[in-house]
């Protein structure tokens, strides 16, 4: 057999690296090409008055938009749609407003995103709603009538309460129903040594309510007594527990 009479041997290594290569070129070729249309998560901030108004509802990240340009343009905001510059909505009377505007979003965003064209704003999770911020400060007292001590034992020094108020903060619908001031109660049982502990504070949670602290630290004495306590001082015992029986 003459050389010119040998059969090559097939490469496949060799076939598969032109076919990357021609897809590689076919790809970004494409990616040049200007008229896609394509649906792209983009960032928005909304530019409100925060410290009079609360959104009641959570706020979207980003909004859906319908925008049209070249490959390259739409592969950097479908790919990574954060990393570019929120686009800022004013809300205009927030405690009027209920949905997003659409239109004026669309020409902000015209206006900040330069090298695509803006088509249209998808409607899907626009509405919203706001109410007037409030701020009540709330007395903490410790109920001191049902502090249980041990036989012979008294308070023997001021009741410590540290914070003494705390401030509830949230819209105003909702922080108007909290009362002026709560009972803190002291849960440990017959007491007959100085007391300090932190508490927590039993207050109505709620999603849209901050308070600035939960928990409550209390601190007082505790004296034993060494001769009884006067008759006027002396706690009253219950009344006996009578019962009747019925004549037959």
């Amino acid at each position: 057999m003459t050389p010119a009479q040998k059969t090559t041997k097939f490469q496949p290594t060799r076939v598969l690296l032109c076919v990357a290569a021609a897809s590689l070129f076919w790809f970004l070729n494409a990616l040049n090409k200007d008229g896609y249309t394509l649906n792209v998560q983009y960032p928005v901030h909304f530019v409100y008055n925060d410290s009079l108004y609360i959104p009641t509802t959570p706020l979207p990240r980003t909004v859906t938009v319908n925008v049209s340009g070249d490959g390259w343009g739409l592969l950097t905001h479908s790919w990574l749609p954060f990393r570019v510059k929120p686009v800022d909505y004013v809300v205009q009377n927030p405690l009027q407003a209920s949905i997003i505007n659409t239109s004026s979003l669309t020409a902000a965003l015209a206006e900040q995103i330069k090298k695509m064209r803006v088509n249209y704003v998808v409607a899907d999770t626009l509405e919203m709603g706001f109410e007037r911020r409030m701020i009540k400060t709330v007395r903490l007292l410790v109920d001191s009538l049902h502090i249980n001590l041990a036989p012979r034992y008294i308070v023997s020094s001021v009741i410590n309460v540290t914070p003494r108020t705390i401030q509830v903060e949230g819209p105003q619908r909702l922080v108007r129903g909290y009362p002026d001031s709560i009972q803190i109660r002291i849960p440990r049982k017959r007491i007959n040594d100085n007391y300090d502990e932190e508490l927590p504070i039993n207050l109505y949670r709620h999603p849209q309510i901050r308070t600035s602290a939960d928990r409550v630290f209390v601190s007082f004495e505790v004296g034993e007594l060494l001769s009884p306590l006067p008759p006027a001082m002396q706690p009253t015992p219950p009344a006996p527990t009578t019962t009747s029986r019925s004549k037959r």
